[in-house]
């Protein structure tokens, strides 16, 4: 991985130290794949920072960083939703920064006052067993899910745990009418008829995809290409013809963080182009820079074409902690 030593050309913080060292602890909701692969192209660039990384769901990491708001443990959170780093920064969990990228993020992109900034896009999409089913087989759309003949076929992963999963079921309410969540919930009544079983990890709903104890799930883009192509799993795809909800995978230091500059090293190089460019082609990331030339990204890359479902993220930012409470007490399992 020679282009590793080449990153530092945009890294403006390279210049803190000829040879920076310490530690620097990291909570991630990324997938362990991302973790091992990003982990390590970071450590040949800076070998002597011992780097300590926690991986759990976005919603568990925020959780953590607020219960450990006045004795941090983290420095640098790397992975979670847009809907959870807006609740992190009205906390005041997250260090205001400015980093060397800032004007090659879209303003939706990122918060005002430098506090989180989105490292790539998620796009979520349906998820599904390409052994038991082509991709004409598999639903078209969000509203396929809610026929009968997929009742038990269905596997999610389990939601409040996962920022991935609370913003896909926010976007299902937010889609059929915002200012009636009922309408939402009704919706998500019938998917729960149809659902089997909720795993309680990816690794656990890869498994029993894997295992054709279901057949269908709803899951993230990225996810599902590297449990293809780099995991050899049975898993494809299908984008909803109707729009995917367009999730903005942020990162952002931690409040207060005990090795702060170290975590600026890591937040330079994730974002660096030739970073980006490499994890594109391995992870299959869409990178949230707007500056990338696009004939240095893969040919997926090059292919895609996002429809966007128009999602307002103040609103779903205000009522997702709400509406999913209301999901798990009165319709989970219920139906």
């Amino acid at each position: 991985m020679l282009f590793v030593t080449a990153c530092s050309s945009s890294n403006e913080n390279k210049s803190n130290s000829s040879s920076p060292s310490g530690n620097l602890v990291i909570y991630t909701a990324r997938d362990q794949t991302v973790v091992d692969k990003v982990k390590n192209m970071f450590n040949e660039k800076y070998p002597d920072i011992q780097v300590d990384v926690l991986t759990m769901g976005a919603q568990e990491i925020l959780e953590r960083v607020r219960a450990e708001k006045t004795n941090p443990q983290a420095d640098f959170w790397w992975g979670g939703t847009q809907s959870a780093f807006m609740q992190a920064a009205e906390e005041d969990l997250l260090e205001p920064y400015k980093p060397s990228f800032d004007e090659a993020i879209k303003q939706e992109y990122k918060d005002a006052e430098g506090r989180w900034y989105g490292e790539m896009l998620l796009a979520e999409v349906i998820m599904y067993n390409s052994d038991v089913l082509s991709k004409e087989e598999a639903p078209q759309d969000w509203d396929e899910l809610l026929d009968p003949k997929w009742k038990d076929e269905i596997i999610i992963r389990g939601v409040l745990p996962s920022g991935t999963m609370r913003t896909i079921y926010s976007a299902m309410i937010y889609r059929q009418d915002p200012n009636d969540p009922e309408k939402g919930f009704e919706w998500l009544r019938k998917l729960d008829a149809n659902t089997k079983e909720y795993a309680q990890d990816p690794t656990n709903l890869y498994l029993k995809l894997a295992r054709q104890e279901g057949t269908v799930s709803l899951w993230n883009l990225q996810d599902i290409l590297i449990q293809k192509y780099s995991n050899n799993q049975p898993f494809d795809y299908v984008y909803p013809t109707s729009g995917a909800p367009i999730l903005v995978d942020a990162v952002g230091l931690v409040k207060n963080a005990k090795n702060l500059e170290n975590a600026k090293l890591f937040y330079e190089f994730l974002f660096d182009k030739e970073t980006i460019t490499q994890l594109s082609k391995d992870l299959y990331q869409i990178p949230s820079r707007t500056d990338i030339d696009p004939s240095t990204m893969p040919e997926w890359y090059q292919k895609l074409e996002l429809k966007e479902l128009k999602l307002d993220w103040k609103v779903m930012s205000e009522n997702e902690m709400k509406w999913m409470e209301y999901w798990d007490e009165n319709i989970k399992g219920q139906n």
